[in-house]
């Protein structure tokens, strides 16, 4: 994760004649932009496939087209209530309790959001006071440095194990009496790690004894692989009063423009990130809220065949990338591949540049998914078309680069 430069200024003119503003420093100046949305500028600007930002470039099922369409057509066009249709806090509470084994109240414990990164930047705000301590395990989703500094708080970045695990001394050692909450996202946005239960209740035992709160980012919940199976540390023992559940519409549905999320909290926590939510946006699109309903009322065999389709996927790419000399694993959940690089002799940012310019393929340096480091590493997403991977293969094993295997 990369910082700014601050002293941002550019000259006016007042009264006839020019002086200079001068915008005072800010807490924007901590960061930059999104490495990932420069990858896609990038590759939109040389015609490269985008295998950097992580949205489908198929459709979503028909289902949903249909739903929105007719709650446009019905008049859904006006507010919804803040924190959420009460259809869709319904139907979020009943597929929650199957699939996530959580007891929610629809009417205090849903919120829903403009996407999850609302809901995650609402959590923070609703908990955090300036100078509390967030964890965060590196690597991480780009968005979970900043958005610890936008709340105020300092973000305190814990390595995971080489395999990507948690390292159960170095967290141990991270919770202090200055910790507010800790932040995990499983399966794994770079990595594709599915964190066990295993792991997950080692992190709930430190939860409970430092009374912190965990944010859980799942929104890749039905996207596992090789037997792998997602657990909710919100559903373990003593950790319903202490998590976030943070959850998309997105990933699962591939409506990612659609922008609709939730955050599920106790009422305690959840009162609090409903007035957040409400001084931030307002609410979600209401027509869309509507046709979510549509999407939680699919068939299971719409989520085993989302996961078989995305298994085809990743091994494409898979032996694609290996072919092409990237060192890499097979992901465990999530739709992205973690490459390590280092055998091709150039950084991830120059190296990522020099994929989109020559070889018209866009992926994101590692170096976004960590505070420090990561110039070894570049993420591919699958969620593209069989096509889309194929030639996307083909390009990278044409390239032509110094120290390529």
């Amino acid at each position: 994760m990369k910082h700014a430069k601050s002293g941002i200024g550019r000259p006016v003119a007042a009264h006839g004649k020019k002086t200079f503003f001068s915008v005072h420093p800010s807490r924007a100046d901590s960061f930059t932009e999104s490495v990932i949305r420069e990858m896609t500028r990038l590759s939109i600007k040389h015609k490269a496939i985008n295998l950097a930002q992580g949205f489908p470039d198929f459709p979503c099922p028909p289902e949903l087209k249909e739903a929105a369409c007719a709650s446009v057509t019905c008049d859904h066009n006006q507010y919804a209530i803040t924190w959420g249709a009460k259809e869709l806090r319904d139907a979020l509470a009943a597929r929650i309790k199957t699939f996530n084994r959580m007891d929610l109240n629809p009417e205090t414990d849903i919120t829903v959001t403009c996407g999850s990164t609302e809901a995650m930047m609402a959590s923070m705000l609703a908990l955090i006071q300036p100078g509390d301590e967030v964890i965060v395990p590196e690597p991480f989703y780009e968005n979970y440095g900043p958005d610890t500094q936008i709340s105020g708080a300092v973000p305190r970045y814990v390595p995971l194990a080489a395999d990507f695990s948690i390292d159960e001394e170095k967290m141990k050692r991270a919770f202090t009496k200055k910790t507010r909450a800790v932040i995990l996202n499983t399966p794994n946005n770079p990595t594709g790690k599915v964190f066990t239960k295993k792991e997950l209740a080692f992190i709930a035992d430190l939860c409970i004894d430092h009374n912190v709160v965990a944010i859980t980012d799942e929104i890749y919940e039905h996207i596992v692989y090789d037997g792998h199976k997602h657990v909710s540390i919100g559903s373990l023992d003593g950790m319903h009063d202490r998590t976030i559940t943070i959850g998309s519409f997105s990933k699962t549905y591939s409506v990612t423009g659609w922008r609709v999320g939730y955050a599920l909290a106790d009422e305690a926590i959840s009162s609090r990130i409903r007035k957040i939510h409400d001084f931030l946006t307002v609410g979600a699109p209401a027509p869309l809220q509507q046709a979510c309903v549509a999407a939680l009322n699919l068939p299971e065999s719409y989520y085993r065949n989302l996961a078989a389709e995305y298994d085809r996927k990743r091994k494409i790419l898979f032996a694609g990338l290996k072919k092409s000399g990237f060192a890499c694993e097979l992901p465990e959940g999530a739709y992205y591949i973690f490459t390590d690089i280092s055998g091709f002799g150039m950084n991830d940012m120059d190296f990522a540049k020099t994929l989109i310019e020559q070889a018209g393929v866009a992926a994101v340096p590692g170096s976004s998914f960590y505070s420090h480091g990561g110039e070894d590493r570049l993420r591919f997403t699958f969620s593209k078309k069989d096509e889309t991977l194929d030639e996307a293969c083909r390009r990278l094993e044409g390239l032509e680069i110094s120290g390529k295997r």
